[in-house]
């Protein structure tokens, strides 16, 4: 698909979605899934860029570092221009929800309209590489719960796109999302998103309203074992990172 047809075709996306039904999972629940989102072609030339060297700067052995059993890579400016795309023309739906979970939470960020305005906070405070990743599990892979922050200014709502299909291409592998729930035991939420499918998800925390007010909720995801097959996902996080 051309650049331009590409702009167009999210713009066309985005604008036919209910964001106040959007909204409000996202308040209740802190995720909330657009379906069918990107189309089986633009799912596998993500994909199929997996071993495209030129176009990552770091790639990381989950093993290594304790976080799981796979492996990721996080792109590099330029990003490619289907998720250059993604990632700036979405931002300034989510971005009112973020705002509102500050406000009734009493935090003093403000998140700015434009994706590239918050991108400018991100630098002024030294945090310049890019994290939209790609993240790819085999048999026995796993994600340990965690939550994506990369530095002091970070944006509170992050995507994950599944780009292959569940019960063809692998099976298990099922996105695990924890609630902190204050003086109780943690609850957990167990998702299977399909191919094409983005994920909108909270990055540390959503804001839950009790009898004296709104309280934080802190929230962690990770990825349960497969049992056979590759899993192949797209992540993409808004702010940038230190390193």
């Amino acid at each position: 698909m051309h650049p331009t047809e590409l702009e167009e075709y999210f713009k066309d996306r985005l604008a036919q979605l209910d964001w106040n039904a959007i909204t409000e999972a996202m308040h209740q629940h802190g995720f909330a899934v657009l379906e069918k989102f990107l189309t089986e072609g633009q799912c596998d030339l993500v994909k199929n860029n997996y071993d495209h060297p030129t176009l990552y700067r770091k790639t990381v052995n989950m093993q290594r570092y304790r976080f799981g059993l796979g492996e990721y890579k996080y792109f590099t400016y330029p990003l490619p221009h289907l998720i250059q795309q993604l990632r700036t023309q979405i931002y300034p739906y989510l971005m009112p929800i973020a705002n509102a979970w500050f406000k009734v939470l009493n935090l003093d960020t403000v998140f700015p309209a434009t994706h590239q305005e918050l991108l400018q906070q991100c630098h002024e405070n030294g945090q310049l590489k890019a994290t939209p990743l790609i993240l790819q599990y085999r048999k026995d892979g796993f994600n340990t719960l965690h939550q994506d922050l990369y530095g002091d200014v970070y944006f509170p709502i992050q995507l994950v796109i599944l780009l292959n299909q569940v019960n063809v291409n692998y099976q298990g592998g099922e996105f695990v999302l924890t609630q902190q729930i204050p003086r109780a035991q943690s609850k957990a939420t167990v998702l299977q998103p399909q191919k094409g499918d983005v994920l909108i998800f909270t990055t540390h925390f959503k804001p839950e309203k009790g009898t004296r007010g709104y309280y934080r909720v802190n929230m962690k995801h990770g990825v349960s074992p497969l049992h056979h097959g590759e899993r192949y996902t797209l992540g993409i996080i808004f702010h940038d990172a230190v390193n």
